[in-house]
């Protein structure tokens, strides 16, 4: 067992399993566990099957770990992800996954007309479409998130969110409130949770859950967060201005402002984080442009023929299909990826470059929107690790490009722990 004065757990539940981290007060991660729900069952709406991988992934770490010194726990999970719960928590029918969209058209009708242009609770997978569908069932005492319903396990409360899961339940993050116009959208405001700020903390371990994990019973249980903030979180970006880009399928960029940016038309919204704003938005460039042409081995030995200090001199906006949401909003853009070089190494180049200036755009279209000067760059992602692409980037966005403390989602949930473990004065 590794040795430390104190630590603190962050837990993440995504879409395929669950992940935990012990990190120590110097934001070093000093145990990891994991555990996939099709290690448990094929059906992962069930609430049962995301316990008993936090429970094993968590189970994990305690095993590595010096369980005395735990602090704080605080969970993150896929925003819009809801469940109805009676008052003792159990689930009263089967989840709506964040991607589930609700179909009935009078309830999507009802939040439309109610719903401020701005909100995030827009849209057939909002959270608050979901609430409306699942309030009817009989002895529900709440509609709650994901991360709401298993951070209760660990208190005993299933009354209690954050205000990141919240957002697209129609939570108004800069009131701090449950705006009155969800009311008027047919919406029992008694099934909401009470929400927390992420990292505040929401009470004391249970004895039952200090008692099945052999945990102090001192230990605080923080409000948690969306899996998409815990992932920036984990990268150590914590100043107004540091952005991460992530290099994936997709291309996503999110910056902490000190100000909440809102432009729903690019579907971007902002999550309230102690006292600053994490903004971003998401291309369809990406990846999946890359994939479409080479395979990795293929990247991989063609990077090695470009000079990335040059420019091609092309023009590219790589999309595999029409369309884009942002930094541009336009649902029939034309791909631009012509001419075509007859040297691969010099087509994937100007794709490497095209990424990157749809990336630049992006941050400059932030910073339209009020957000404060792009002041450094950590990326995550397949993208990262080619160095040839990152020396275009740079070349590109002239500004420190950073290396993240952590990838993992459940370090970033364990960063707030660390926060709720101060305010709680345990740590």
């Amino acid at each position: 067992m590794t040795g430390h004065s104190s630590l603190v757990i962050g837990i993440d539940i995504g879409t395929s399993g669950a992940r935990a981290v012990a990190m120590d007060a110097g934001f070093g991660v000093v145990a990891c566990g994991s555990s996939r729900l099709s290690d448990f069952s094929a059906d992962h709406r069930d609430p049962v099957v995301w316990w008993k991988a936090v429970c094993t992934a968590l189970g994990q770490v305690l095993d590595a770990i010096d369980g005395t010194q735990v602090k704080a726990i605080a969970i993150d999970g896929t925003s819009g992800t809801m469940l109805p719960v009676d008052a003792a928590g159990t689930p009263l029918s089967v989840p709506m996954m964040y991607n589930d969209p609700v179909v009935d058209a009078d309830i999507l009708g009802r939040i439309t007309a109610q719903a401020p242009q701005e909100s995030a609770a827009h849209g057939a997978t909002s959270g608050l479409a979901k609430v409306l569908t699942f309030q009817s069932i009989p002895d529900v005492f709440r509609v709650i998130h994901q991360a709401d319903w298993l951070a209760g396990h660990f208190t005993g409360l299933y009354d209690v969110s954050d205000e990141n899961n919240a957002l697209k339940t129609g939570y108004d993050p800069v009131s701090r409130t449950w705006p009155e116009w969800i009311g008027e959208t047919g919406a029992r405001i008694e099934f909401l949770p009470d929400v927390l700020p992420a990292g505040a903390p929401i009470a004391g371990i249970s004895d039952a859950a200090a008692t099945a994990f052999g945990l102090p019973d001192d230990v605080v249980i923080v409000a948690g967060t969306t899996d998409g903030c815990a992932s920036f979180l984990a990268t150590g970006a914590d100043q107004p201005g540091d952005a991460v880009s992530a290099l994936g399928t997709t291309l996503t960029v999110k910056m902490l402002s000190d100000r909440p940016l809102f432009a729903p038309e690019y579907g971007l919204y902002s999550h309230r984080i102690g006292d600053m704003w994490l903004a971003g938005g998401a291309s369809n460039t990406g990846g999946v442009v890359l994939s479409a042409h080479f395979d990795n081995e293929r990247i991989a030995a063609l990077s090695a023929e470009i000079d990335p200090s040059t420019d091609s001199g092309l023009d590219y906006y790589p999309l595999v299909q029409d369309g884009e949401r942002f930094p541009v909003n336009d649902p029939r853009m034309k791909p631009r990826m012509s001419p075509r070089p007859e040297n691969d190494a010099a087509f994937l180049k100007a794709i490497f470059e095209g990424i990157a200036g749809v990336e630049k755009l992006a941050y400059d279209r932030l910073a339209s929107l009020g957000s404060p000067a792009l002041r450094s760059i950590r990326t995550v992602g397949g993208g990262a690790r080619n160095p040839v692409w990152t020396a275009i980037r740079n070349r590109k966005m002239p500004v420190p490009f950073l290396s993240v403390i952590s990838e993992e989602a459940a370090a970033g949930a364990a960063r707030l722990a660390l926060v709720g473990a101060k305010s709680a004065g345990v740590l």
